[in-house]
This record gives structure tokens, C-alpha cells and sequence, in this order.
């Protein structure tokens, strides 16, 4: 093998912190979110359910696209990001942004399916014993299905670590910078270096 280890090191620690940034949103956001899909009375349901379901059936190098003309410097949301000195494009929070909506559908669903096959009797037991919604969910809920959190989560982060399409656009693939693993792979085999690519398809292997 002819590569320096260098070429490894960084692309795997810094899709490595992205994916220990992205945890965190799902955490935080993802499951707040499945709480609030698996309402039976939600108002109009169906369209928040097909927005979050987006990424998984939109090709990841079009939503890449337009996440660059909405947070670009002159973009719609990028503009008042800018004037507060905060950038996507090109930067960590580019790699982290592009994870989590990558993988929020795969975290999303499968929590909303177990919450709403959760047993109504019990639900309806910690209502009727004065628990409110917020509390019967974080307390007798989430410790049942916890097993469904860490398995969503698993696989949120697995969809998050092969993430090309919308990284390739928000990142850039600025090697040294924001090439993540499985964009290093991509450059490893455009510049004719099979091992290093070859290595690194180990590495994502045994992380698998």
C-alpha cells in the first residue's frame, strides 16, 4: 500500500464527529418528531409525514441542490445565517446538516410505527392517573420501546455514515476538510488509488 495514513485518519475521525453530531439531532429532534407524527388527530398528518419521508425518495444529489440555493451566501435562509456569521456551505455544520436529513426518515418512522403500536390501555391508564402526554411518553413509553429508539438509531446513523449525494454538494469534498469516509473512497478511486480506497471500504466494513 502506498498512501499515507494520514489520508485514512482524517476522513474517518471527521465522519466520525459528524456522525457523534448527528446522534445527538436525531436524539433531540428525532424523537420528539415521532412523538408528534404518531397523534391520530394531527392536522393534516399526511403532508409532515411525506416531508419527512422526503430525503429517502428524492435523490440525495437534487436535495443536496437545493439545500445549496436555500443556505448559499445569497440563498433564502443562508442569507440570514450569514449576517449572524453562521455559514453551512463548505463547513462541519454543512456535513452535519446533510447527515441528519439523510437519515431522519429512518429514524423518524420506525419510532412513530412503535409508538403507535404501543398498548392504548396503558396510555389511557397513566391519563386517567393524572400523567400528562409529555410525561406518559418520556417516562413509561420511551423506557418500553427503547430497544426501537436504539435500533432506529443504528440504522439513522449507518444511512448518516454513507451519506455521498447531499455531502458532495453542502460539504464540497474539500480534501483535508469536509471529505468524509465514504467521500475519500469516492476521490480514492477517481485519482486511480485503488488500495486507499480499498482500505477504506474496510474500515466502513467493519464499522457495519
Amino acid at each position: 500500500m502506498v498512501f499515507e495514513m494520514t489520508q485514512v485518519w482524517h476522513p474517518l475521525v471527521l465522519s466520525l464527529k459528524t456522525l457523534g453530531c448527528v446522534a445527538i439531532l436525531l436524539v433531540c429532534l428525532g424523537i420528539p418528531l415521532a412523538f408528534v407524527l404518531s397523534k391520530e388527530d394531527m392536522k393534516y398528518k399526511w403532508f409532515f409525514e411525506a416531508l419527512v419521508m422526503f430525503p429517502l425518495i428524492f435523490p440525495p444529489i437534487a436535495i443536496g441542490f437545493l439545500l445549496l440555493l436555500l443556505l448559499g451566501k445569497y440563498g433564502w435562509i443562508g442569507s440570514c445565517f450569514n449576517a449572524l456569521g453562521i455559514g453551512f456551505i463548505f463547513e462541519f455544520k454543512g456535513l452535519v446538516l446533510a447527515g441528519f436529513i439523510a437519515a431522519l426518515p429512518l429514524m423518524v418512522k420506525p419510532l412513530q410505527s412503535a409508538i403507535e403500536l404501543f398498548p392504548k390501555s396503558i396510555k389511557e391508564a397513566s391519563y386517567t392517573g393524572g400523567k400528562s402526554r409529555f410525561y406518559t411518553f418520556v417516562f413509561i413509553i420511551l423506557p418500553c420501546i427503547k430497544k426501537s429508539v436504539i435500533a432506529a438509531l443504528l440504522i439513522a446513523l449507518a444511512r448518516a455514515l454513507g451519506e455521498v449525494g447531499i455531502t458532495l454538494m453542502l460539504g464540497g469534498n474539500i480534501v483535508g476538510k469536509t471529505d468524509t469516509i465514504s467521500l475519500a473512497i469516492y476521490n480514492a478511486v477517481f485519482d486511480g488509488e485503488y488500495d486507499l480506497a480499498l482500505f477504506l471500504c474496510s474500515i466502513l466494513m467493519v464499522i457495519s
